[in-house]
C-alpha cells in the first residue's frame, strides 16, 4: 500500500458509508454519515478493510448500558491515516495504521513501564464517545449523532481515532492479515507470549476454542510448548484447533462424572503449566486455576464474564499451592511496541495469521459475516470496504 494525501477533504467534514446498528441485534444498515475532522490527538483514517470480532457481537445484542444506539460498531481494523489533528507527530498523512481499542499514550507511568499496558492517563472504559473530550465524530445527515464503540468504530469507510489508539505499520504487510492484531489474535498470542511467558517444552490448556482460544493456542506452539490441550464442548473443533498447535482435546460432555480439572491433571501428571480460561464463565475460571500446576503454574483469564460474577476459590489453596490468577487484557500486550513485533513474526513465517481467515466480503454484505459468526461456520471474516478503491477516494463536504 502506498501513502496518500487528502489536501481537499483536511480540516473538513468527510460524506461517507458507514454500516450503522440501530437496534439491539437487528441487521446494520448502510447509512450515509458524515464523519467530523480530527481534533487534538485525533487522526482521520479510511478504513481498507476490518474484521469481525465476538465483542462486536456482544454489544451489537446487548440491550443494557454499556450498550447504545445508534452505534458503529468494529474496532479490528487497518487503514491509512487521511489527515491529522493538532499536537498529532507520530503520523502524517498517507501512514498505514491500525487503530486498537486499548490506549497505549507513551507519557504516563504505566505506558512507560514494562510491567503494565494499562494506560492511567486514558483509562480504558467502554465508552460512546472519543475519550478525551466525550463526543462523537459520527452524525447521520439528518444531524443526529452517532456514538463510537472501543475506541475505534472500524464499521464506517472513516473513522476518527485517539493517537493512543493508533499503530503505525510497515504498508507492505497484506491489509487482510495485519488488520486481525487490533484485538483477537493479539490478545490470544499475547497472552501465551507476553503475560503468560510460555517456555518451551511446557503444556498449555485451553479452555475454549473459539478464536481467542485458537489465537493462544498459536502463541504457545510458536513459544515452543510441546503439550497443548484444547477443551470444549464441540468435538468438530479439535480438527481445526490441530493446525494451530492444539496437540490433545478434552470435550468436556465425555469427562463422566469427573469434573474437566480432575481430568487434566491426571493428563498432566498433576497439572498444567500455564492454563488460558477463553470463554468467560466462572465454572470455567475456577477449573482452569484447580487444573494448573502447584508451585508455579498460572491461570491467565481472557473470556470476559458479566461485570457482577465473582470467582470463588479456597483460601488454603491459594495461600498453599503458589499458583498465580491473572486477567490479561489486550493478552498483555502494548500496543505500539508489541504489535510490530508480532508483524514481523508474521513476516519471518512463524506467526501464522493466514489460517484465521476464514471468509473475506465486501462492506455491504457485512451482515453476512454476523451470520457466518453466529452459525459457528468463521473465525475472522475479512471485510473489504473496496478492494479497488484509490488512496484518494472520500467526499468532501464544504
Amino acid at each position: 500500500m502506498d501513502g496518500e494525501k487528502f489536501s481537499v477533504e483536511a480540516g473538513k467534514p468527510i460524506l461517507c458509508k458507514a454500516a450503522v446498528a440501530r437496534k439491539p441485534g437487528e441487521p446494520l444498515v448502510i447509512e450515509e454519515i458524515i464523519v467530523a475532522p480530527p481534533s487534538h490527538h485525533e487522526v482521520r483514517v479510511r478504513i481498507i478493510c476490518t474484521s469481525l470480532c465476538q465483542s462486536d457481537v456482544t454489544f451489537w445484542k446487548l440491550k443494557d448500558l454499556p450498550a447504545v444506539f445508534p452505534r458503529i460498531l468494529g474496532h479490528e481494523a487497518i487503514g491509512v491515516v487521511e489527515s491529522v489533528g493538532e499536537d498529532v507527530d507520530e503520523v502524517v498523512e498517507g501512514d498505514v495504521v491500525i487503530p486498537v481499542f486499548l490506549p497505549d499514550c507513551g507519557d504516563c507511568a504505566d505506558c512507560k513501564s514494562k510491567k503494565s499496558n494499562l494506560c492511567s492517563k486514558l483509562p480504558f472504559q467502554v465508552s460512546p464517545w472519543m475519550p478525551r473530550d466525550k463526543t462523537s465524530r459520527f452524525t447521520n445527515l439528518k444531524g443526529e449523532v452517532l456514538y463510537h464503540f472501543l475506541n475505534v468504530s472500524s464499521f464506517s469507510e472513516y473513522t476518527v481515532v485517539d493517537t493512543a489508539h493508533i499503530v503505525k505499520i510497515d504498508p507492505s504487510i497484506p491489509p487482510s492479515k495485519a488488520c486481525l492484531l487490533s484485538c483477537g489474535v493479539s490478545t490470544g498470542v499475547g497472552a501465551a507470549w507476553r503475560t503468560a511467558n510460555v517456555e518451551a517444552g511446557s503444556t498449555v490448556v485451553i479452555f475454549g476454542l473459539g478464536s481467542i482460544g485458537l489465537a493462544v493456542a498459536e502463541g504457545a506452539r510458536i513459544s515452543g510448548a510441546t503439550k497443548i490441550i484444547g477443551v470444549d464442548v464441540n468435538q468438530e473443533k479439535f480438527e481445526i484447533a490441530k493446525k494451530f498447535g492444539v496437540t490433545d482435546f478434552v470435550n468436556v460432555g465425555e469427562c463422566g462424572d469427573k469434573p474437566v480439572s480432575q481430568v487434566i491433571n491426571e493428563m498432566t501428571g498433576g497439572g498444567a503449566d500455564y492454563c488460558f480460561e477463553c470463554v468467560g464463565l466462572v465454572s470455567l475460571m475456577e477449573q482452569a486455576y484447580a487444573c494448573c500446576r502447584k508451585g508455579w503454574g498460572k491461570t491467565i483469564i481472557l473470556g470476559v464474564e458479566k461485570p457482577e460474577s465473582r470467582v470463588s476459590l479456597p483460601c488454603a489453596d491459594v495461600l498453599q499451592s503458589g499458583k498465580t490468577l491473572t486477567g490479561a487484557l489486550f493478552g498483555g500486550l502494548k500496543a505500539k511496541s508489541d504489535i510490530p513485533i508480532l508483524l514481523k513474526r508474521y513476516m519471518d513465517k512463524e506467526l501464522e495469521l493466514d489460517k484465521f481467515v476464514t471468509h473475506e466480503i465486501n462492506f455491504e454484505d457485512i451482515n453476512k459475516a454476523f451470520d457466518l459468526l453466529l452459525e459457528g461456520k468463521s473465525l475472522r471474516c475479512v471485510i473489504w470496504m473496496d478492494k479497488q478503491a484509490s488512496y484518494s477516494k472520500g467526499v468532501c463536504i464544504s
